[in-house]
């Protein structure tokens, strides 16, 4: 990439210092690798785009690339990409990912410096598994789960003397940085598993951890109306932490499926059976709703497949209280063989109709000379 260094992160030569960092913030979460996978282009603008930041976030550089260009950076034996500290600038990036994504986003950047000796995250979430009608029409439950708090042993340190010290292999930054060419990655310190901290004699009470397990049970109101993936919140009951914070606990909702209900957002499909003689009298049949029953008014004639909407037989909006549809689908079914008595009933029934029974031959009345036409 031949633009210059300024073009690159989309800013004017005047821009400060501020300035470049936001600039370079904004352009590397745009390129980033986790965000563009097997994008070639992105990698390369993302080379890029670090390349400019580390010449024009150091004072000496920039002001030698002002003057010089990159020739004056190579004249003046500066490399485009230094040993300089990674640890803030990814740092930012860190919260940034982690504020669009979520924790533990792909690239592993360092997180924010005031979780970084938390041994766990205080919120929890665990799924539960709801039968159709329960999620339909909402139910209470009670859950088991299970949460962490600091060990009253070691006071959460791990340690039995209660006492850590700064990891030797990330200096307590809990983040460790390696580089693969022109990109630099970090990923959490395997040593202290991104705690910063470690501990010579290990609490026998925690093995270490820092922390016990306690089981616990909580009962919940499941709304009516909830669907997959629906989580609902229940405050206060996830892990504490060593300052006696207590997070929340997130209930991620999976639902059944049902034999003849399917489920689409708020409405309801249910496939109803038919036999042709049914379709073709037009029969009033009774079908099943989620509430009870309602009657089915076959038109003459209906189509395989065709859909009957019903109004309000569906599921209740867990948000807005509206009700969804109940859609019946028609499955017509033909006999898979006649007797002979039904096969002589049925062609005294065609032939009942009169010329009725026969609508191919009007529609191909004079098709059949023509195509003798075309080949004479």
């Amino acid at each position: 990439m031949d633009l210059e260094y300024y073009e690159i992160l989309e800013i004017n030569r005047d821009a400060n210092s501020g300035d470049i960092k936001k600039a370079y913030r904004k352009q590397a979460l745009k390129y980033h690798p986790d965000r563009n996978q097997g994008d070639k282009e992105a990698e390369e603008k993302f080379k890029a785009i670090n390349e400019a930041y580390q010449v024009l976030s150091d004072s000496e550089k920039k002001a030698t690339y002002d003057r010089y260009g990159k020739a004056g950076l190579d004249s003046q034996g500066f490399s485009h990409f230094s040993d300089m500290d990674y640890g803030d600038i990814m740092g930012d990036l860190g919260s940034i990912f982690e504020s669009v994504f979520g924790g533990g986003f792909g690239g592993g950047f360092g997180g924010n410096s005031n979780q970084k000796n938390q041994k766990y995250q205080l919120d929890l979430e665990l799924s539960v598994t709801l039968e159709f009608n329960e999620a339909a029409f909402g139910c209470k439950k009670e859950i088991k789960f299970t949460h962490k708090k600091p060990c009253s042993q070691c006071n959460g340190t791990g340690s039995k003397d209660k006492t850590t010290h700064s990891c030797p292999d990330c200096k307590g930054k809990g983040q460790v940085f390696y580089r693969q060419g022109f990109m630099t990655y970090s990923q959490t310190c395997p040593t202290c598993n991104g705690s910063g901290q470690s501990i010579h004699n290990k609490c026998s009470t925690c093995s270490g951890l820092g922390y016990d397990s306690v089981t616990e049970k909580v009962s919940i109101d499941i709304p009516e109306g909830v669907d997959n993936d629906n989580r609902i919140r229940v405050a206060n009951k996830g892990n504490i932490d060593d300052l006696s914070r207590r997070g929340d606990l997130y209930i991620l909702i999976k639902v059944k499926e049902d034999e003849h209900f399917v489920r689409h957002n708020d409405d309801v499909y249910i496939e109803v059976p038919l036999f042709f003689t049914q379709v073709a009298l037009g029969q009033s049949i009774t079908i099943p709703t989620l509430r009870g029953e309602t009657e089915l008014e076959l038109p003459m004639g209906a189509k395989d497949k065709q859909q009957f909407v019903f109004k309000h037989e569906g599921i209740k909006n867990v948000h807005s209280q509206r009700l969804g549809s109940l859609i019946a689908q028609i499955r017509i079914k033909y006999p898979k063989k006649l007797t002979g008595e039904q096969q002589e009933l049925l062609e005294k029934l065609q032939t009942s109709f009169g010329v009725e029974n026969r609508p191919q031959e009007e529609t191909f009345g004079g098709v059949f000379e023509k195509i003798k036409g075309w080949f004479n």
